[in-house]
């Protein structure tokens, strides 16, 4: 599975690409931000599986 994050510093949120699917987090705290610089890509989908803070970009 394909996967791939880019941040936003300045707005605290990362975009995520899944399989051509795109998600993009919603703000996030400071340390949990810091904290999401160094997940995995399963870290990631797993992100996507349990957390309900996130939307589809179109």
């Amino acid at each position: 599975m394909n996967v791939n994050v880019k941040r936003n510093k300045k707005e605290r949120t990362y975009t995520i690409r899944v399989n051509g699917n795109k998600y993009r987090t919603g703000k996030m705290a400071r340390d949990e931000f810091r904290e999401a610089e160094f997940y995995t890509d399963n870290d990631w989908l797993n992100y996507l599986r349990t957390s309900g803070d996130y939307y589809v970009v179109e």
